[in-house]
């Protein structure tokens, strides 16, 4: 067998569904993945995603997960692999320029670059009201996210879709966008486009306390917040009395039958509402929020005892 016949070998630095699927994309493509690098799940988050591990088990592959992707060990341990290739898929650590000189890497990103680069894509997306989001496969380099797009998939962002929709598209926009581009990329002829970092912008991580409502905003904004953490993320909070009450499940009110679509003629304040034995919220610009599910302190809630509660205060 010629080199030429002999398949690509890879190193992979994954976690998380996107890691899943991709890693399952070149085991099918026929890549020789050598190593997977992945994290321990943490006993303090909500698992909610599948699990790389799990993957690496059922199909023989050997993993480690290093706690720091800087660590010589670890440069020692790819560079001895010599991979020709290598590909981070929702990896959590950055990766050093040492490491990302041992081969040609990759990384999946879960917007359409140079939109929305950082931490977080989808949910920054859906916290600013995008219509449109995406998967996008680019060249790796120090500055995150700035590398030669090889690939991209869009999809859509609908008016009421949660970001743990949205990025249940985007895993499968990922896994396509990776499929389609393989077969150039294993023979070097992928294509190269360029990220132009002077449109979009770069986004930070997000931490729970970034769910705060602020009622006085007009409900498109706050609607788009509940949409951006809703479970499984943390979600929108509000605390009254002490008592932190979270929304679990939430539409904006004015377009069905039976919904209240301005409440300014009823002149109730920005905060948590109950009209008709239904919980509302009620924004700065009159309109707002149908709340279907709320927790109190960690509690579900129903709308009498949220009015006795609201009574009581008042």
């Amino acid at each position: 067998m010629s080199d030429l016949d002999q398949p690509k070998r890879a190193v992979v630095f994954g976690y998380h569904n996107v890691g899943v699927r991709c890693l399952k994309v070149l085991l099918a493509g026929g890549v020789d993945v050598a190593l997977v690098v992945t994290h321990e799940d943490s006993a303090s988050e909500n698992i909610w995603f599948e699990s790389v591990i799990s993957l690496c088990q059922a199909e023989g592959i050997p993993y480690i997960t290093p706690a720091d992707a800087k660590s010589p060990e670890l440069l020692a341990q790819v560079q001895a692999l010599k991979p020709d290739l290598m590909f981070s898929f929702y990896y959590r650590h950055m990766l050093p320029a040492e490491l990302l000189a041992v081969a040609p890497a990759f990384n999946m990103h879960g917007s359409l670059l140079p939109e929305y680069r950082g931490r977080a894509p989808v949910n920054w997306a859906v916290l600013h009201g995008a219509s449109v989001t995406g998967a996008s496969l680019h060249e790796m380099t120090v500055k995150p996210d700035a590398g030669a797009i090889v690939a991209q998939m869009e999809v859509p962002i609908l008016p009421d879709d949660t970001a743990h929709e949205v990025f249940g598209k985007v895993q499968v926009a990922a896994e396509q966008a990776l499929w389609r581009v393989l077969p150039s990329l294993l023979a070097g002829t992928a294509p190269r486009l360029h990220n132009d970092l002077r449109k979009g912008g770069y986004f930070g991580g997000r931490k729970p306390e970034d769910g705060r409502i602020d009622w006085s905003q007009p409900a498109q904004q706050v609607y788009n917040l509940h949409r951006a953490v809703a479970p499984p993320y943390p979600g929108a909070f509000t605390d009254v009395g002490g008592v932190r009450y979270v929304i679990q499940r939430a539409r904006l009110a004015g377009t069905g039958r039976g919904n209240f679509g301005n409440v300014v003629s009823l002149s109730l304040p920005p905060g948590l509402a109950v009209v008709d034995n239904c919980i509302f919220g009620v924004c700065g610009d009159g309109r707002m929020l149908t709340i279907a599910s709320l927790t109190a302190d960690g509690e579900p809630i129903t709308a009498e005892q949220l009015q006795t509660r609201l009574a009581a205060r008042a």
